[in-house]
């Protein structure tokens, strides 16, 4: 049973590989994060050591010892996260140790199964010099091995690396597969449902996260606020919310992305209620609110601070001062009425 939401190219391309005997010793999922890759991962792991004749089947044990992180013969190698944060813990890199303590196990016998599957996560983290040392065992792959390497960002991995693997892209789903799976698979009412496919941006494992917890909904809804009040405010405060925005981004870089991100969905959805075309807009709950930013705000200012936005967003991944950035980010800002704040959904 394959548990991935959609990608039916991808499983149809590994269960003509098991049928046929014809797995590849090497893939490359590439891929947003939250898109499946690892639950196809998991997937194509169980379905190399399943008992039963129809595979993966998900409920004998070998099945069950891999879904649970408990098999002997499956690794998963990625950057560890630590704290409250979120932030890798001191590393930047995935070293040339983790390799070596694949590569040795490489050369052993399987323990519990029949092969054994070796998941890299964020092969993006890989250092040149574990990646060099990779090479000769993808160029001589070993029967009973097979490597499954996920990465968001395939620039960043070595030509060399992705030349020895067989690629599978993994692409945004219809936020309607999303919504029915959220239904049926996970009980969830059909109005939070379409909310959450729309958050989504077609990538379902963070819908499912954010069904099973509030936690995350009330997040977006703070930052949403947050940046509502930024946009009431004088610039003196928005010069301090800047301050704040710069400490937090020394301490943890993504959540400042997340929150921008936030911010520039927002206003293409005000640029879509703008045009006319508001059954498009991704933050539906909040439909009175974007409507009355539309209306206080002309075409050519939504425009041009969403480029302010994207600018702002992308200075800050090419190591730009944070402060500089998002001060001139708070400048940008259009001149505009009150917009009110509301409860969380």
């Amino acid at each position: 049973m394959w548990n991935v939401i959609g990608h039916e190219a991808a499983v149809s391309l590994l269960q003509r590989g098991l049928e046929k005997g014809t797995i590849a010793h090497a893939y490359l999922f590439v891929g947003p994060a939250h898109i499946g890759k690892m639950t196809l991962a998991i997937n194509l792991a169980q379905a190399m050591n399943c008992a039963s004749p129809d595979r993966p089947c998900g409920v004998c044990d070998s099945c069950r010892r891999i879904a649970e992180g408990k098999h002997a013969d499956i690794q998963t190698i990625k950057l560890e996260q630590g704290g409250e944060t979120g932030e890798t813990t001191g590393k930047t890199r995935i070293s040339v140790e983790q390799i070596d303590q694949i590569l040795h196990s490489v050369n052993l016998p399987p323990f519990e199964g029949r092969y054994k599957v070796f998941i890299i996560d964020g092969l993006e983290f890989l250092s040149i010099a574990a990646a060099n040392r990779m090479l000769k065992t993808l160029e001589e792959p070993v029967g009973n091995v097979i490597f499954i390497l996920l990465t968001v960002n395939e620039a960043m991995v070595p030509a060399t690396v992705i030349s020895r693997c067989q690629r599978i892209e993994f692409f945004p789903l219809a936020l309607s597969l999303i919504e029915k799976a959220l239904m049926t698979r996970w009980g969830v009412e059909q109005e939070k449902a379409e909310l959450l496919s729309r958050l989504s941006a077609g990538c379902p494992g963070w819908a499912v996260a954010m069904s099973k917890d509030n936690a995350l909904l009330q997040q977006r809804n703070d930052w949403l606020n947050e940046w509502l009040d930024v946009i009431e405010a004088d610039f003196d405060r928005r010069f301090t919310f800047v301050a704040k925005m710069t400490e937090r981004y020394t301490q943890n870089r993504e959540t400042v992305q997340q929150k921008l991100a936030l911010l520039l969905d927002w206003w293409r959805d005000v640029l879509l209620i703008k045009v006319g075309n508001g059954e498009a807009i991704i933050n539906i709950d909040r439909e009175d609110e974007l409507k009355e930013t539309a209306a206080d705000c002309n075409l050519a200012q939504i425009r041009q601070f969403i480029g302010s936005v994207k600018s702002a967003m992308s200075q800050l991944r090419q190591n730009v001062n944070p402060q500089l950035a998002l001060e001139v980010l708070m400048l940008n800002v259009p001149e505009r009425g009150k917009v009110k704040k509301a409860t969380l959904y």
